[in-house]
């Protein structure tokens, strides 16, 4: 299994029709505590945690790791977009061993509604078949987060199962390179 380390980072910023995708930069900090510090933002991703705490605990410059990109628009960041490996621990995999990519993605409550996630996903999705050919992709959400599934769809994910984690029923899902 290749691993996701292996590509260089950060990237060149990614454009797309409306955004760039980015290494995040000391400049968004606000918005990464808004971000996790949100009631709408948290309702399907464990809750918000209090203002305080993640302002005391938010690096100077927050998310700078391989594989979190920042997506900005008209220079200002509006949300993020990850692939990381999933635990082999959790339920959900396509391969015995697990370790698959998964595909995350928060966004402010403003940004909602307007097509940006579907945009950086299926960017972030595209420099990953780029940097991994023929890796496939995995995502996990809520069944009751109606627009996460929506998304999923629409950025070709095929559902694989559904299962109980964290107290709610979750829905599995592939995306495969050779599939798109």
């Amino acid at each position: 299994m290749t691993e996701l380390g292996t590509a260089a980072w950060p990237p060149a910023p990614m454009k797309t029709e409306r955004l760039v995708l980015r290494e995040s930069e000391a400049r968004d900090r606000a918005a990464f505590v808004e971000l996790f510090a949100s009631p709408e933002v948290g309702t399907y991703v464990g809750g918000a945690r209090p203002r305080d705490e993640v302002e005391r605990g938010m690096p100077e410059v927050p998310g700078r790791r391989p594989r979190l990109f920042v997506v900005e628009l008209d220079g200002t960041m509006i949300g993020m977009v990850t692939l990381d490996r999933r635990d082999a621990e959790r339920k959900g995999h396509v391969r015995p061993e697990g370790g698959e990519a998964e595909l995350g993605y928060l966004f402010l409550p403003q940004a909602w509604g307007c097509g940006y996630a579907a945009e950086a996903c299926a960017a972030a999705l595209d420099w990953f078949t780029g940097v991994h050919p023929g890796e496939p992709v995995v995502l996990s959400t809520q069944t009751a987060n109606d627009r996460a599934m929506r998304l999923a769809a629409k950025l070709g994910f095929t559902e694989v199962e559904r299962f109980e984690e964290y107290g709610a029923e979750q829905w599995f899902g592939v995306w495969s390179p050779a599939a798109q």
